[in-house]
C-alpha cells in the first residue's frame, strides 16, 4: 500500500483519536481495512470499515448502533462530492483528515490505480465550510507536516509547510449559516 509508511502521520492521527475518543471505543472507519485500522485495533479500539463501495454513488451507509465515532482518514479527497456522505452520516461525532492543497505541488494522481487519485485537496477554510454546511460543529483542529528527508527545494518546503488537516466535529444542533469563523480559532 505504501512505499514509505507514514509513521509520523499515523502517530499524530492516533494521538488526536485518543484525545477525542479514548479507547476502548468503537470506530466506524470510512474506507476499506488499511494499516491504520490495524493500529487502532492494537490500541484497544473495535473497528468497522466500509467494504470498498463507491461512497459517491452510495452516500447513505449503514453504521452499527454501537459506534462511538466515525473516522475518515485520507478518504474524502478521493470523492467527487463528499458533501452527501457527510450530510447523511448517522453519527454524533466524526474525526476526519485530508491533505491540504499545496501551492508548490499538484494534486496526487496515481498512474496505476484509478481509485488512488485525489479529486480534491482542500484549503482549510474550504474543508471547514464543507463540514459545517453538512451539519457538523467543528470542535478541534490540528495541522501536520509531511517531512521529506530528501535534498531539494520541494523537500525543504514540505518540512516547513503543513500538509494534513485534521478536524474533530460533532453533529450540530443549529442550521448552517454560511458564517466562516476562520482557521485562526484553533
Amino acid at each position: 500500500m505504501y512505499k514509505n509508511f507514514p509513521k509520523k502521520r499515523y502517530k499524530n492521527t492516533l494521538k488526536m483519536l485518543k484525545s477525542v475518543c479514548p479507547a476502548p471505543s468503537t470506530v466506524f472507519d470510512l474506507g476499506v481495512t488499511n494499516p491504520f485500522s490495524e493500529i487502532m485495533k492494537q490500541n484497544n479500539y473495535k473497528v468497522y470499515n466500509t467494504n470498498g463501495e463507491d461512497l459517491d454513488e452510495k452516500p447513505n451507509i449503514l453504521i452499527p448502533k454501537d459506534v462511538d465515532i466515525v473516522t475518515g482518514f485520507e478518504i474524502l479527497e478521493h470523492l467527487v462530492s463528499p458533501y452527501p456522505l457527510l450530510k447523511n452520516l448517522d453519527a454524533k461525532r466524526v474525526l476526519l483528515t485530508v491533505p491540504i492543497n499545496l501551492w508548490f505541488a499538484n494534486a496526487y494522481k496515481s498512474k496505476t490505480d484509478l481509485r488512488d487519485r485525489h479529486y480534491h485537496e482542500f484549503e482549510p477554510w474550504q474543508f471547514d465550510m464543507l463540514i459545517e454546511k453538512a451539519g457538523w460543529k467543528i470542535v478541534k483542529k490540528e495541522f501536520w507536516k509531511n517531512p521529506s528527508y530528501k535534498i531539494g527545494f520541494r523537500p525543504l518546503l514540505r518540512n516547513l509547510t503543513n500538509r494534513y488537516y485534521a478536524v474533530y466535529a460533532e453533529r450540530s444542533k443549529t442550521e448552517y449559516t454560511n458564517y466562516y469563523r476562520g482557521v485562526l480559532n484553533l
